[in-house]
């Protein structure tokens, strides 16, 4: 057998892994992979898990909703953007998991978040822009805990360490006949991922 570190996308091109080319995908086999790609290990107490296509959408309204101005398209893509090595790989960590993963693994999140920087020319963070996009992820991650997962609010702030409370309400409006902060069904995520960034680009 020969070594082989790409995958064959629902386009049918091809990505390799370890060289990523930024231009080896479709927004739609970026979104297609996002929305089957899963949080919190893939746990959750509903029907489905959590999508990190789902979660990106909800960091960014997040960050919408306490911006106090409104935030230009290349911010927005900026924050829409910060997880999309994940759904390349097919596989989000859980977060205490991430430093014994070894070297190999990280510079392979690296290459592909640089691949991704250059395909849909991101803006780099400054430091304010960057801690408010961790304070709105952070959030979202209490907030999927407490209502996807079922951590008590307790668990939260002593095993997760986030002391910031989950929000009451789901930021995000609610597709047709879904719930507040039930995860999405795959071609659901992947359709309102790929809308979004398919306008910011315009």
């Amino acid at each position: 057998m020969t070594d082989r570190a790409w995958v064959l996308l629902k386009s049918g091109q091809r990505l390799d892994l370890l060289e990523p080319d930024p231009y080896a995908w479709t927004d739609e086999d970026l979104a297609t992979g996002l929305a089957r790609t899963y949080r919190w290990g893939g746990h959750s107490k509903w029907e489905l898990p959590l999508s990190v296509a789902q979660h990106s959408l909800t960091v960014l309204r997040i960050r919408e909703l306490h911006a106090g101005r409104v935030l230009t398209a290349a911010e927005r893509l900026r924050e829409l953007a910060h997880d999309m090595d994940e759904g390349l790989l097919g596989f989000d960590a859980i977060t205490p998991l991430k430093p014994h993963l070894g070297e190999g693994y990280h510079c392979v999140v690296g290459q592909l978040r640089h691949a991704i920087e250059i395909r849909y020319d991101l803006q780099p963070w400054d430091q304010d822009s960057y801690a408010a996009h961790k304070w709105a992820d952070r959030l979202a991650a209490a907030s999927e805990a407490y209502h996807v997962v079922g951590w008590s609010a307790a668990d939260i702030r002593f095993s997760l360490g986030i002391t910031i409370e989950p929000m009451a309400t789901d930021p995000v409006p609610l597709p047709p006949g879904m719930q507040a902060w039930e995860p999405w069904p795959p071609r659901l995520a992947a359709g309102m991922f790929l809308g979004l960034l398919q306008d910011l680009q315009r």
